[in-house]
């Protein structure tokens, strides 16, 4: 049995989805938090194995609150589920933990299967958000990335994966963006410290960072 908290500001939304939920008979409801702050209660509570969380509350937003969440139990999968597809919102939920990203507007099955896949530890991103993240990834000045081109050799795809790190993205988040094997995104990163003359993740994020 999944034990899944939903936390959203709007209660007939969250009900609407609750009674979607609950037509599988794998998932639990443990409970319903308005916001951020309640929902990090209740997790101590319940502890919940899957949080469906909103961004925009009032209290404690979405991404603080997937913050806490994980500092409490890092375990604990977080998809963000809301009507908003603002990329930096995207960025800063995944980088403080989450598993995912969903748009409201989902069917009924898609938000089934993406809890079940949550849960299994897949990183959940629909192809508009990855497209979003993508980009955001990308937007560093020119020069960082011509530079990272002509001095260490990377290619372009190199290039995308070493801002993507930068950005604090773990390896299956790259993957999963990139649509790669989880093994050649491996490979590739691999390849990027090589070039850049370092052996861990945090030195070359380190030297990109460091280039202008």
């Amino acid at each position: 049995m999944i034990k899944i908290l939903l936390v959203d500001d709007q209660m007939t939304l969250a009900e609407g989805i609750k009674s979607v939920l609950e037509t599988c008979a794998d998932f639990e409801i443990c409970g319903i938090a308005s916001d951020g702050a309640e929902a990090v209660a209740l997790v101590k509570e319940h502890a919940p194995d899957v949080v469906l969380m909103d961004i925009r509350m009032p209290n404690m937003n979405g991404v603080v609150a997937t913050k806490r969440i994980k500092e409490i139990n890092r375990n604990i999968k977080i998809i963000i589920l809301t009507t908003f597809d603002d990329s930096d919102y995207i960025l800063s939920a995944i980088n403080n933990g989450a598993s995912g990203y969903l748009l409201k507007d989902i069917g009924s099955t898609a938000l089934i299967d993406a809890v079940k896949n949550a849960y299994a530890g897949d990183t959940i991103l629909p192809s508009k958000i990855a497209k979003k993240i993508t980009d955001a990834a990308m937007t560093v000045s020119s020069a960082k990335e011509i530079k990272l081109k002509k001095s260490y050799g990377l290619s372009d795809r190199e290039v995308e994966i070493a801002l993507m790190l930068t950005d604090g993205f773990t390896n299956r988040q790259i993957a999963s963006v990139m649509k790669l094997s989880d093994g050649t995104a491996r490979n590739y990163i691999s390849s990027i410290y090589s070039k850049l003359g370092v052996e861990s993740r945090s030195l070359a994020v380190q030297k990109i960072k460091e280039l202008n």
